[in-house]
């Protein structure tokens, strides 16, 4: 029932259904970013993306992946490094973002399974990217709120941030935080735990 909590209902006129439940992607970007605004002309793009996948019936983690994408509008500042660790001289060797995307339905059958991801930024930064190409936004219709997810659960009075989360579950943050491999490693354990507790 809780599955419910998700974001982004289209028509089904758009896109069918997600069919596959085997498993849930849990996915984790990071974007180009500056401490202040953007300079004149570039725009936040995705430089990477942190993929792990649930498996549904085990509550277990499968795999980690991260897929770096080379910026088009965009250069990754020295801020953008300090938090990320990503590189200017990284993301040039990345793919394309429709690469990227076309490994996501291809690899990953994303426009079949759920996804996830912690709040609803990422969403809205592949939906943002796709605006003027529709036809690769990489997924289907349901997608899982985890932040959301985690504070109702938990009745928490407000959502917390994905740190914060693992402290009240009393799991490590694994890995560079602000690292989308390892975010989306992060993330798919707090899922995990909202899985696995919902079944007793």
């Amino acid at each position: 029932m809780y599955w419910q909590l998700l974001g982004n209902e289209r028509s089904k006129d758009e896109c069918t259904l997600a069919k596959k439940l085997d498993q849930i992607l849990v996915i984790d970007i990071e974007a180009t970013c500056w401490e202040g605004s953007p300079p004149p002309g570039e725009k936040n793009e995705i430089i990477e993306i942190g993929i792990c996948t649930l498996d549904i019936a085990a509550g277990e983690r499968l795999e980690k992946r991260s897929i770096l994408v080379k910026p088009e509008r965009s250069k990754v500042s020295e801020f953008c490094t300090k938090l990320t660790t990503l590189t200017q001289e990284q993301v040039e060797q990345g793919i394309s973002f429709a690469e990227a995307c076309s490994i996501l339905k291809e690899e990953y059958g994303s426009q079949e399974r759920v996804w996830a991801s912690y709040g609803d930024y990422d969403r809205q930064q592949f939906e943002r990217q796709c605006q003027y190409r529709p036809n690769i936004y990489p997924f289907g219709t349901r997608h899982i709120n985890v932040k959301t997810l985690f504070a109702i659960i938990h009745l928490l009075p407000r959502e917390v941030g994905m740190a914060k989360a693992l402290e009240l579950l009393d799991m490590p943050l694994e890995g560079t935080h602000h690292r989308g491999v390892d975010d989306a490693w992060n993330i798919a354990g707090i899922l995990s735990e909202l899985v696995l507790k919902r079944r007793c």
